[in-house]
């Protein structure tokens, strides 16, 4: 499929030192620095390294040059992007050597985030395939490969196909994922399985797992610390689910009057357990606080407390009286086997402290036998305090996006959490990098409130700034813990984050502001593009509750990702949900980052849908930024000409003599490049030598002179011009000095005689044969439609 598949590296060492995430952001930083010949030279690279945050503390521009020089003396030599990175990989020894964490290091060594220093826990591996054994042993698809065996690299082999990591993420939250949408098939292509990788990653972040130094070409290169990092996440939470309020009101009894409760409600799940651990403690008479799961339980002595309160007829006096930490840490486990609590850990885990098989341990005690009373009156003042239906699922929607962003506070509760002002500070400085000032906010713990009212102003101005509508608003009422503004406030945040990127990732926008018009016009015209006659007349038209439009929608951007052999009619409640659950794992599985329910489409929330739309609409844009960049006709080059001598560079050069429209085409963009897959973008080595002359061979400024050499007059695309299923149709029609239809770029590319120099994928979509004709893809339905207004005055959501 088109979607990202990883930044590949040829020296399979060089690859292993870098995450996916790493080598996008170097990637995408060493291509612009190119030249207008496309190249790079040594003498650029002290600029840009200066400026990485791994170096600019370290270094100053004048020693990374000196360095650089150690092996390229001349720093107008060209330099290619593994010796980029190699490069990199040197400053890095050099600045752990700096620092003095890396003694008689080489200097290739590279930091902590190495894969070769990344280390994983034998006993944590064997733990996670026992839960996954347990848990989904009886899987229909799963069971062929099930049981695993912890002493072999069995568990990252299985994951390389991403289907075990997607049914896991089900199993710690029922529903996330529609099976339906996850490639089970026994051999997986290389697109279905970044598929399934997508969907897991994408399903992750919207069940609360951080991902954000994980890419799907680390899932299938099965890198054991990440596969095991995200395992643990996945299973932490499903431990963890029930240590809520709303999950397990009798956690009110924790608190001694109902006006700790709130309080309760905002700590994390972890704190929830400790607190609980640490009240039946106090009753079995434990004098020292349990403040982790890590030292606090190395001798074992907690532990025996804890299980002879919740379970004293399997007690055992020797538990307390031995005095080696091991012998009672195995007497300990032996009784928690007695109370029918899976073993996460074993002596040696508990006596080395380990956290994740701690926490993993308490957690099963406290969902075997709690401890915990059923008839309170308390209970029922919980279960008073629960909020709508609406207001919950905003909080969970907000409370996922904050914690995707990879802000350093995480969420736990947006109500509690935001009351600071803390967090929304540094939401605020991801979405509008610069616009807080540290120097006047205060980071949590905050004893004083006026501090907070402090923090809350600020992020109050910093909305006004963004022209957020916020009349009548002051930071003592996110203090306050205002619900109703507080959710205005986030969706107004969330809404500018979405506008802004479409508007970064249209630099043709002209600094033209994105419009909830625009992103409904794009969608409209990017299904009516495909022949489909279903069009929606605003973000609150109930036809939307079917579903159809939008997968029409995803299937217009990508038309393999659909099986309409799933698609129901959604006329039944039932038959909407099956498509609304579907829609939602189609459009993870495609690349988007989204947090709505299913609920939520079929009750057509405005606002979620609004951000359904937006996200599908940034993915397809997306592509085509991805596969523009990733050409080797990427580099500038003057305007082109037509055969006739008028300029198609854009609409407005020559508006009496140019075919194409603004509607049918837009300046700098290639038509429908964005229907066609990653992999099938043109390449200088997917033509013939014959029909293609290299850019080396080419002379610098020359303008080629482009004739299609068309043996009958028309040039068909076929399945096998792309190694992805090639995508024929209506988007990819265009004349080239006669007749051709449904041509794929690649044909396009290697059925043109002449040279080809400095030739970029836009000038051969404009020069061909003088004319450009019928050219439709995501730049021309949205160039089209970025000043204009529907008349619909419903649209925009504020």
């Amino acid at each position: 499929m088109s979607s990202y598949v990883g930044v590949l590296v040829s020296d399979q060492w060089l690859q292993s030192q870098f995450t996916q995430v790493e080598l996008r952001s170097l990637k995408s930083k060493f291509i612009s620095i190119k030249n207008q010949n496309g190249k790079v030279t040594v003498g650029d690279l002290p600029p840009l390294m200066v400026k990485l945050k791994a170096f600019s503390t370290m270094f100053t521009e004048e020693d990374i040059k000196g360095i650089l020089a150690e092996s390229y003396p001349d720093t107008s030599d060209e330099i290619g992007f593994e010796a980029f990175l190699r490069a990199y990989l040197n400053l890095q020894g050099r600045a752990s050597t700096k620092l003095g964490n890396a003694k008689n290091s080489s200097s290739f060594l590279k930091a902590a985030t190495t894969t070769l220093l990344h280390t994983i826990s034998e006993s944590e591996k064997a733990s996670y395939v026992a839960h996954i054994n347990s848990y989904l042993g009886d899987d229909p698809f799963l069971k062929q490969f099930l049981p695993l065996d912890p002493a072999t690299n069995d568990l990252f082999e299985l994951a390389k196909d991403g289907v075990l990591l997607c049914k896991l993420i089900n199993v710690a939250v029922p529903g996330t994922i529609d099976e339906r949408a996850i490639n089970t098939k026994r051999v997986l292509n290389p697109w279905e399985r970044n598929e399934n990788h997508t969907l897991c990653l994408n399903s992750a972040k919207a069940i609360g797992c951080t991902v954000v130094n994980i890419g799907t070409q680390d899932l299938i290169e099965g890198r054991s610390h990440l596969v095991l990092g995200l395992i643990s996440q996945i299973i932490k939470i499903q431990l963890l689910a029930d240590l809520n309020l709303k999950k397990t009101p009798q956690l009110v009894e924790l608190v001694e009057d109902s006006s700790d409760v709130e309080e309760l409600m905002g700590l994390a799940p972890e704190k929830v357990l400790l607190k609980w651990m640490n009240f039946h403690l106090k009753k079995a008479g434990y004098k020292k606080p349990v403040t982790n799961f890590s030292s606090d339980l190395k001798d074992g002595e907690a532990y025996a407390y804890l299980l002879n309160v919740l379970a004293p007829e399997h007690c055992s006096p020797a538990t307390l009286d031995t005095k080696d930490a091991s012998e009672r840490a195995k007497l300990v486990l032996d009784h928690a086997e007695k109370m029918d609590c899976k073993r996460y850990l074993t002596p040696k885990d508990i006596v080395e402290g380990s956290t994740n098989l701690n926490l993993a341990f308490v957690a099963q005690i406290f969902h075997q036998r709690s401890g915990l009373t059923t008839d309170s009156k308390n209970v029922s003042f919980a279960e008073m305090m629960t909020d709508d239906v609406l207001t919950s699922r905003e909080e969970r929607c907000f409370r996922l996006w904050i914690n995707s962003l990879g802000v350093a506070t995480y969420c736990n509760n947006v109500f509690e959490d935001v009351r600071t002002g803390w967090i929304l500070l540094e939401v605020l400085d991801k979405v509008s990098p610069g616009s807080v000032n540290w120097k006047h906010a205060s980071k949590p713990p905050i004893k004083m409130p006026f501090r907070k009212v402090e923090n809350c102003n600020q992020v109050v101005r910093i909305g006004k700034q963004l022209k957020f509508s916020l009349v009548n608003v002051a930071g003592n009422d996110i203090v306050q813990g205002n619900k109703k503004l507080i959710l205005a406030f986030l969706w107004q945040l969330m809404r500018y984050n979405m506008l802004q990127l479409l508007k970064n990732l249209r630099s043709r926008s002209q600094g033209k502001e994105i419009t909830d018009a625009d992103i409904l016009n794009w969608a409209n015209n990017k299904v009516k593009s495909t022949g489909r006659t279903t069009q929606t007349e605003s973000f609150k038209d109930k036809s939307l509750s079917s579903g159809l439009f939008f997968l029409e929608l995803l299937s217009s951007v990508e038309p393999r990702v659909v099986n309409w052999n799933l698609v129901t009619k959604g006329e039944s409640d039932e038959e909407k949900r099956l498509n609304a659950t579907y829609i939602i794992s189609v459009a993870r599985k495609l690349g988007c980052s989204i947090f709505l329910l299913p609920e939520d489409i079929m009750e057509v929330n405005q606002k979620m849908i609004l951000t359904l739309t937006a996200s599908i609409m940034y993915w397809s844009l997306q592509q085509h930024v991805e596969e523009a960049e990733s050409s080797p006709f990427s580099s500038p080059a003057p305007s082109p000409t037509s055969a006739n001598g008028h300029s198609l560079a854009t609409p407005e050069a020559s508006p009496a003599n140019s075919v194409a429209t603004p509607e049918a085409y837009s300046a700098n963009s290639v038509a429908a490049l964005e229907a066609s897959p990653a992999s099938s973008v043109a390449t200088l080595e997917a033509s013939p030598a014959s029909s293609v002359a290299t850019l080396e061979a080419s002379p610098a400024n020359s303008v080629a002179t482009l004739e299609a050499s068309l043996t009958n007059g028309h040039i068909m695309a076929t399945p096998e011009a792309s190694p992805a299923p090639s995508i024929s149709g209506e988007d990819e029609t265009s004349s080239l000095g006669g007749e051709v239809s449904n041509l794929t770029i690649e044909e396009a590319t290697s059925s043109l005689g002449g040279e080809v120099s400095n030739l970029t994928i836009d000038d051969t979509a404009s020069s061909v044969g003088g004319e450009v004709s019928n050219l439709a893809n995501d730049d021309a339905a949205f160039d089209s439609t970025v000043s204009s207004q529907v008349d619909n005055e419903d649209v925009p959501v504020r």
